[in-house]
């Protein structure tokens, strides 16, 4: 009987990163580990809009910070640039891409330090899906992407050998 519940239970297992919302199919939604004292984390995920008509990211919350705002990253003569941008557009068919080189979520006010391997709640409100609830898996200080299933030789450290967590 066990055998029977994990083999039910293994599809759920395998997609727990991902959350749907209509057409929209949002994919390993993580932040980084941010050391004691840090004000501010970034948030990073995916969006796929399965359906015909556009949808728009308008905001969110999460559960360790006061704040969420949607934020893009450029360089400019080699200087970093972070500004805050409007809402972020889903195209019919495409994808919205937050990551930790362009346009990202900055969690603003955080009420403590985040920790590599916690999970922690939010959520992200879209003009036409409307709210959903997510969860955002915390991986270390330096992660590049999200830690996938069977991908054991995962670092998520910007340079083969260095260790940031």
């Amino acid at each position: 009987m066990a055998g029977l519940a994990m083999l039910v239970l293994a599809p759920t297992l395998a997609t727990a990163q991902d959350f749907a919302a209509g057409t929209l199919v949002i994919e390993h939604p993580w932040a980084r580990a941010t050391p004691g004292g840090a004000q501010i984390g970034g948030g990073y995920l995916t969006v796929e809009n399965k359906g015909g008509a556009p949808d728009r990211l308008i905001g969110g919350s999460f559960e360790a910070s006061s704040g969420f705002e949607l934020h893009e990253m450029s360089m400019d003569a080699g200087v970093m640039r972070m500004r805050p941008t409007g809402p972020l557009e889903i195209p019919a068919g495409g994808k919205l891409t937050l990551d930790p080189s362009a346009k990202h979520i900055m969690f603003t006010g955080l009420k403590r330090a985040l920790k590599k391997g916690e999970t922690v709640a939010g959520t992200l409100v879209f003009e036409h899906a409307g709210t959903v609830p997510v969860s955002f898996e915390v991986e270390g200080i330096g992660a590049r992407g999200p830690a996938k299933a069977g991908s054991a030789g995962h670092t998520g450290h910007p340079m083969p050998g260095m260790d940031m967590d």
